[in-house]
């Protein structure tokens, strides 16, 4: 498997964790407020890291108030973003520089590699808080290890 193929396969193992990960606040209405948050938190911060893929500057809501209708409905667009930004992929922009501003006001460059990774790994983190969230108040969280969603064919 090459780079390309590998960051592709963790793009749509994010998509299917995060399906797993609405699905499991799905059980409880309303769901835990905590968890809710964090799910709308990694569906913002998704759509902020494709922005600066695409340098976009628009400004985004990092901690956003999102409904689970309406994280859901961002869930559901994601995929397809995702899918558009990984068509044009290439080693060479893989290793492209990307300059983008943070939330805090800072300068920051990382390559659009680093970028992927980041952004897949921040996502499993967040899911990580939200199924202790809901350990904590006895609900069942979804099981979104990676390697489980490879054994069990779930990820392509």
């Amino acid at each position: 498997m090459d780079m390309l193929e590998h960051f592709q396969r963790l793009l749509a193992y994010d998509e299917w964790a995060n399906r797993e990960a609405l699905a499991s606040l799905a059980v409880s209405i309303p769901p835990p407020p905590h968890s809710l948050r964090l799910l709308a938190h990694i569906v913002a911060a998704e759509r902020l890291w494709l922005g600066r893929l695409q340098e976009d500057r628009k400004a985004v809501v990092v901690w956003p108030d999102l409904t689970l209708d309406e994280c859901a409905a961002q869930l559901a667009e994601l995929p397809r973003l995702w899918q558009d930004q990984s068509r044009g992929l290439t080693p060479a922009r893989l290793a492209q520089p990307i300059a983008y501003t943070n939330t805090k006001g800072e300068q920051w460059t990382n390559t659009v590699g680093e970028i992927l990774t980041h952004v897949v790994l921040h996502s499993a983190y967040h899911r990580g808080q939200i199924a202790s969230d809901l350990r904590a108040v006895s609900l069942p969280p979804a099981y979104t290890d990676f390697i489980h969603g490879i054994r069990q064919g779930l990820v392509e």
